[in-house]
């Protein structure tokens, strides 16, 4: 639900010990599904990402595109994910990776993430999430590049579209407004 935190409260068992209350957990509306570096290494390319580019993964998850955009690009970028555990992946992989200097991770709702500063968006979210998203991204900077994992934006016509591994890979420029 757009702009609506649901959250789950999670019930522990323990033996012998009877219930004891876990963790508040977000409720997700994508799950997460890993990107292979094949289809990571394909977005950020699609994208054309440069040492000059600011990249803004929603629903970045373990914060691979943001990683692979810093190391293989020198490009500065921002993961967002709803979940805590997600974004302590993320931070660990950046530093494993060598780029937390230029990989930031934050845990938000894509809903209330200022975009403004993006140059690249990439996403990996339902079709349904997309088309919420929509006019966010159309609201962008013209020439803001906004790359898709498997699904498109409605009736938003892609500038390209290439296959990778079975998968769609969609590349959006947005639009000089008249």
């Amino acid at each position: 639900m757009k702009g609506i935190k649901l959250y789950c409260l999670v019930l522990l068992y323990f033996t012998g010990s009877g219930a004891v209350w876990g963790q508040i957990k977000p409720l997700l509306d994508v799950p997460y599904v890993q990107s292979s570096s094949n289809i990571v290494n394909s977005m950020i390319k699609l994208a054309n990402v440069t040492k000059g580019d600011i990249v803004y993964d929603l629903g970045c998850g373990d914060g691979r595109i943001i990683v692979a955009a810093a190391k293989q690009f020198g490009a500065v970028g921002t993961g967002f994910d709803i979940d805590p555990k997600r974004i302590a992946e993320a931070n660990a992989n950046a530093k494993s990776a060598g780029v937390a200097d230029k990989a930031t991770f934050v845990v938000a709702d894509l809903f209330d993430v200022d975009l403004t500063k993006a140059t690249v968006v990439t996403i990996y979210l339902l079709p349904t999430v997309n088309l919420q998203l929509r006019p966010k991204l159309l609201a962008l900077r013209p020439g803001t590049r906004i790359v898709s994992h498997a699904f498109g934006m409605g009736d938003w016509k892609p500038e390209r579209m290439e296959e990778v591994d079975g998968s769609t890979i969609y590349l959006w420029i947005v639009p000089k407004r008249e």
